[in-house]
């Protein structure tokens, strides 16, 4: 036996807080059904015995700027044991900080516009006997620090994006290897998401009116002494640096020429505190890097002359350019997600321009933007001859570890599967946006919550969500309601309890905690949760009388059937009661199911009830009592099947009803963003199963596979985005007219929350309890395939689901982790209940089509 994995607060290593770390660790073993007995998890004096591997809170004392090493002892119920250490450091701890706020007070920003970066510099003189340096640094707006003209660190975007009114993360660079003893220490400070344009509005200054930083480097010397070198009076600042223009939208614009000896400098003037006070706290989520790099898989002219690159895949991230270039000539990079006629289709953008300018030094010399991102496939380049550059991208997202995978026979579903994986990898850029590419990159709590479990299955979003969901609770309104986009920045929405976007809070930490078996995000997030379904509640029961209308949730915002094909923006709005009533339902069943596991039985049967009334509200007031609804479209049926608010012959009446809708379809969805993730569980689920295949395997427009066969690679916010005469659908959902670029994005994740029922259902892999603590394998054949597998690497180990058909003989092989024990269920209705280890089944394939008992 062997501890495989030790993670403080989900890193292996590197970390560094300002709270006392949870501890979590997997085991391997050899030996079959090998289950952790005990563990001492120790550090100095403090120490823990505990039977859980997820989930110790380090209980020692802990000093500032301090390093502390972990140590676990694992014993198996075989008797083995094993051990392993981990170390992290503690940050700041709430040490007053010596730095002062500075930033240049003679520079206005304009309005509707971002400003142009700061530039801070300042002398660094580090003495002989050095022992270690550090800087820790924040800035209102995205800093990057360079010391001797080379950066520090390689994280984009710091200090990333929270509600900067509540909190401000800080970050802590380990300089030593860099520190000279004539050194000089530059911060560029661009304005961000705090100060530069935001939105489409274009609204700027929402968090501040111009760029500040907060920097202190200490120097820890052998002798004991430290010195600090803090932001003050003392440096300077520049506006005319090489970086002239950077924003979210438009992009960069760089003039290699500038030099520091040509820019104006001054003394920096010290800042005022940032607004609300925030709380500065160490970094807590997951960094912005660079992922992966492409290369173009072609190159051509366009007609107008430009120089296209096709780097084969939608993606968010930057260019990085290596140019033989002459002094002042000017190389223009610009970005989109298709092309048209063999030109870049940028109208979809809408104001964004998403253009890098370039400006050369003399020589080879490498650009890549630093203080922006765009979402882009094709590249279209002017100023410089192909044969004078060399063009790669480099893909950014914030450092989530890939936890999941899914293939099948079907070429098509794997395509679809990596479809799904590059849109949540496009829009996990600090915060959940809802796309990469144009006028917005907003942190919409719907889209998340749509697919919190896709999510959570391909990735670790432990880090990422539960710095997110702090700001989802911080900017909870005092009456419950949970903001559209999160952090808010600017807009415009009111912030009241609305269905499936403001369910946000209660979904993404639920789908998190079954994946990775956090009891602590559930127990922090639980309150808001209260919250919320208190005003979903208030709303629902305004200006009702009758018991069931007070449980029917009509005001006062819902986006309803959002993007569903068959209808226009006022049909999807008019169904929002439905869908309301319907996750309300839902909502309370899980948050029942999270109090019942953090002890708070009694809310736990009040919720329970609650469910119960809503449940009876829906049959009641939409139905005919039977499993027909008055007003009938697809999600109105989906919803209820998937959501177990049905049972026995209603079950049946609305499965019937749902296929017969969608076989007048023509065998197509007409779903929108909230009953999307859900359909082919309401069909496979309720014992159509065959339907359900059959919808997923559609090709024609609209479908999934649609999608892929148009070519693409990232999942659309419209099925229609790309239209199968070749063109673009830039009509705008707000008005149905096309009046500019519309709404159509290339790369909108929502709808790929269908990967959730591929790798539950096709692979049949599904966690019962948090972390797959104890997990199903039920795979459900159909479709065609022959074969299908999914795995995840979950906090105890990589369980994994892998079946093939062959002719009459169905072959099942599970993994299972240490500590872990999994139900299989074979095609033929039998079962099994096994242990740690890898485990065959085989059995004749005789499918049982039939209800699947909720988890």
């Amino acid at each position: 036996m062997r501890i495989a994995s030790l993670t403080l607060d989900g890193l292996a290593s590197g970390l560094v807080t300002d709270e006392a770390p949870r501890i979590a660790f997997a085991l391997e073993s050899d030996v079959p059904g090998e289950e952790l007995a005990s563990a001492r998890i120790s550090s100095g004096d403090w120490s823990a015995e505990t039977t859980d591997q997820l989930g110790t809170v380090y209980g020692g004392p802990l000093e500032p700027r301090s390093e502390y090493t972990v140590h676990v002892v694992a014993t198996g119920t075989s008797g083995e044991t094993a051990e392993a250490t981990a170390t992290f450091r503690t940050g700041r701890l709430g040490t007053p900080w010596t730095a002062r706020w500075i930033t240049d007070a003679a520079y206005r920003t304009p309005k509707h516009a971002s400003p142009v970066p700061m530039v801070f510099r300042a002398r660094v003189a580090a003495r002989p006997g050095l022992r270690r340096a550090w800087i820790e640094a924040t800035a209102l707006g995205v800093y990057e620090l360079e010391l001797d003209g080379r950066k520090v660190g390689d994280r984009y975007f710091a200090p990333g994006f929270t509600s900067y009114r509540h909190q401000l993360q800080y970050q802590t660079y380990d300089v030593t290897e860099l520190v000279s003893s004539d050194s000089t220490l530059t911060a560029t400070v661009a304005g961000g998401w705090a100060v530069g344009s935001f939105t489409h509005k274009r609204k700027n200054r929402i968090y501040a009116g111009r760029q500040a930083l907060l920097l202190e480097l200490h120097l820890a010397y052998d002798d004991g002494t430290v010195e600090t070198i803090a932001t003050g009076p003392d440096w300077q600042v520049s506006t005319d640096g090489p970086v002239r223009m950077a924003e979210w939208y438009d992009g960069e614009t760089v003039d290699a020429t500038v030099t520091p000896e040509q820019q104006t400098w001054r003394a920096a003037a010290l800042a005022g505190e940032p607004a609300g006070r925030p709380r500065i706290l160490a970094d807590y989520g997951q960094p912005v890097r660079v992922q992966e790099v492409l290369r173009p898989v072609a190159q051509t002219v366009a007609a107008s002359g430009e120089l296209v690159y096709d780097f084969g895949q939608n993606f968010a991230g930057v260019v990085r350019a290596r140019i033989r270039g002459s002094r002042g000539q000017t190389v223009v990079f610009r970005h989109a997600e298709v092309t048209v006629d063999g030109e870049l289709f940028v109208k979809s953008l809408r104001t964004a321009k998403a253009t890098a300018a370039y400006t050369c030094a003399e020589g080879e010399q490498t650009y890549s933007p630093r203080f922006t991102y765009m979402g882009f496939r094709y590249v279209g380049v002017t100023g410089v001859d192909a044969a004078d550059l060399e063009l790669e991208a480099l893909v950014l997202h914030s450092d989530l570890e890939q936890t999941g995978d899914f293939a099948c026979s079907d070429e098509r579903l794997n395509r679809l599967q990596s479809a799904i994986r590059w849109g949540g990898r496009s829009n996990f850029v600090d915060i959940p946006t809802d796309c990469p590419q144009r006028d917005e990159r907003e942190g919409w709590t719907g889209d998340y919550a749509v697919f919190a479990s896709t999510a959570s299955y391909n990735f670790d979003m432990g880090r990422f969500l539960g710095k997110w969901l702090r700001d989802v609770t911080a900017e909870q309104s005092r009456g419950g309601g949970i903001p559209m986009v999160v952090p808010r920045a600017g807009n415009p929405f009111p912030v009241v309890a609305t269905a499936a976007w403001g369910d946000v809070c209660v979904l993404a930490p639920w789908a998190e905690y079954l994946a990775r078996g956090d009891l602590g995000m559930l127990r922090r997030q639980y309150p808001t949760m209260r919250r919320f379904l208190k005003a979903a509640a208030w709303w629902a029961s305004l200006f009702s009388v009758r018991p069931d209308r007070r449980r029917i949730w009509r005001f006062l915002f819902h986006f309803g059937d959002w993007t569903a094909p068959d209808t226009d923006v006022k049909g999807w709005l008019r169904r929002g009661r439905w869908v309301a009533t319907a996750y309300l339902a839902n909502s309370y069943g899980i948050v029942a199911r999270i109090a019942e596991l953090l002890g708070e039985d009694a809310d736990a049967r009040r919720f329970r009830t609650e469910r119960e009334r809503v449940i009876r509200a829906y049959r009641n007031v939409f139905t005919d009592g039977a499993g027909t609804l008055g007003t009938e479209f697809q999600t109105g049926y989906v919803l209820p099947l998937a959501f177990g608010m049905t049972e026995g012959a209603e079950t049946e009446r609305m499965a019937d009803n749902l296929v017969r809708l969608i076989r007048d379809a023509g065998g197509h969805l007409q779903t929108g963003f909230t009953g999307t993730p859900f359909i082919l569980f309401a069909l496979s689920d309720s014992g159509r199963l065959d339907d359900a295949y059959e919808l997923l395997m559609q090709t024609s427009c609209p479908s999934w596979l649609y999608m892929v066969e148009s070519g693409g690679t990232t999942i659309w916010e419209r099925w229609d985005s790309l239209r199968p005469d070749g063109t673009v659908n830039t009509a705008d959902l707000q008005t149905g007219e096309d009046t500019g670029g519309g709404m159509v994005s290339f790369n909108h994740y929502a709808a790929g929350a269908v990967g959730d029922w591929m790798y539950r259902r096709i692979a049949g892999l599904e966690p019962l309890d948090g972390g797959y603590r104890r997990f199903r394998v039920r795979p459900l054949p159909g479709g065609g395939l022959t074969w299908a597998r999914g795995s995840v690497r979950t906090p105890y180990g990589v369980a994994s689901s892998s079946w093939s058909l062959d002719r009459e003989k169905f072959t099942l092989r599970v993994e299972v982790p240490a500590s872990t024990r999994c139900e299989v269920h074979l095609p033929d209705g039998t079962h099994h209940e096994v242990g740690a280890g890898t485990h065959e089944f085989t059995c004749a394939d005789r499918s049982v089509s039939g209800p699947i008992p909720a988890v």
